[in-house]
């Protein structure tokens, strides 16, 4: 089956455009622009209410039935699944010490009616920088047949098979130039194909602040790689938390504490892979998306942690607080609560500890520690970061 002349636009590695050096002056031709415009108006899809938010972005109320994710030629006769089987019974915290503050996410108690969906509007310049974004090849470092020139990775590494994963992931705002990002998440892969989420800094995309994001491949990037909802695939179900929004509010060095409580699980009896944030299921990656010998049936590892990128001319921006992970809680950034998913029962557990592997390409601008301590939030985490500063 082949994509409709639209949907090829969004499968090319890049569209025709030309970014002007530093002036970040995009000249479009008057062809491409043309099948730009005619390209976003088949994205955005026809509203049915709309808000204006206070960051100048729009939120459109659509057609549950009529949204994006259904153009993907594998998902023509899908059958929308409104919330999982079953949501895995991750453990309550009961330890309040070091305890942070999980993002409520709401935008500004906007919610959508029944039967439709919240998804951010998308403009011309969301497309432009996307498929620049998609050229800087965000890439997680589980992959290592993709030349990783630019990145810099810190994170731990669960590497056991499993059925999905769980993590609260430190909320921060890390200062990053227009060809930059940072962002921190997890990943849950098996061979080539991967699923994310979680939060990223990225100017062109998302107005220089922290906003969250989920990111897919099915082909380890080649021709697969989508961020939030500029492309088909992940089917949006919630009435009240878009993806692309600002993750708000953010940490403060050594003050208050936030994070996002994401987790991404395989349906035990649908094989789609759903994305929550505190248990509110936002969406899923259907399974037919993937291939058996890939996510279609469990997944290898998950990756929590810290990635930027930069390019080999410029110095490498600050991941998470901007401090090293030695500074400690409310200093450096932490993914904590850390949970696996380990059989076929859907048994939630914390990895064990020599099942954890951290890993730091660059020890000398980012590093992560692992953390083994006490409670449901410390007993499994880490903290990672560092100033950046780094060139290859």
């Amino acid at each position: 089956m082949r994509y409709s002349n639209k949907l090829i636009l969004l499968t090319l590695p890049t569209i025709a455009l030309i970014l002007v050096g530093e002036s970040r002056i995009t000249i479009l031709s008057k062809e491409v622009k043309e099948k730009m415009e005619k390209l976003l108006n088949h994205i955005n899809k026809p509203r049915i209410k709309s808000f204006q938010t206070e960051h100048g972005y729009i939120l459109d109320c659509i057609d549950i039935r009529k949204q994006q994710a259904f153009d993907h030629p594998l998902l023509k006769n899908h059958s929308i699944k409104l919330k999982p089987t079953r949501i895995p019974k991750w453990t309550k915290y009961n330890n309040t010490s070091h305890k942070p503050r999980s993002l409520p996410f709401g935008q500004d108690d906007i919610k959508c009616p029944v039967g439709t969906v919240i998804v951010k509007r998308i403009t011309l310049e969301d497309l432009i920088q996307a498929q620049h974004l998609k050229s800087l090849r965000q890439v997680s470092s589980m992959n290592k047949k993709i030349d990783l020139t630019g990145h810099h990775f810190a994170t731990v590494k669960y590497n056991d098979y499993h059925y999905g994963a769980k993590g609260n992931i430190n909320t921060w705002n890390p200062y990053v130039s227009p060809d930059q990002f940072s962002l921190a998440a997890m990943t849950i892969t098996e061979k080539l194909q991967s699923i994310s989420a979680g939060w990223i800094v990225y100017p062109g995309l998302h107005q220089n602040q922290s906003s969250l994001f989920t990111y897919w491949t099915a082909d380890g990037n080649k021709m697969t790689r989508c961020y939030n909802a500029l492309c088909p695939g992940f089917v949006h179900v919630s009435t009240k938390y878009a993806i692309g929004v600002p993750a708000k509010p953010v940490s403060v060095y050594g003050g208050r504490q936030y994070h996002l409580e994401v987790s991404i699980y395989q349906d035990h009896v649908t094989g789609d892979w759903w994305f929550s944030l505190r248990d509110e299921p936002i969406g899923y990656w259907p399974r037919s998306l993937f291939k058996s010998e890939g996510l279609a049936d469990g997944a290898s590892a998950v990756v929590w942690g810290g990635e930027v990128y930069s390019s080999v001319k410029e110095k490498s921006p600050s991941m998470g607080s901007g401090h090293f992970p030695q500074e400690g809680f409310k200093k450096a950034a932490y993914v904590n609560g850390l949970k696996v998913i380990t059989d076929i029962t859907r048994v939630v557990s914390s990895p064990t500890a020599s099942s954890l592997k951290t890993s730091a390409n660059s020890p000398n601008c980012y590093n992560v520690k692992k953390i083994l301590g006490v409670g449901e939030y410390w007993s499994r985490a880490i903290l990672f970061g560092g100033p950046g500063g780094c060139t290859f």
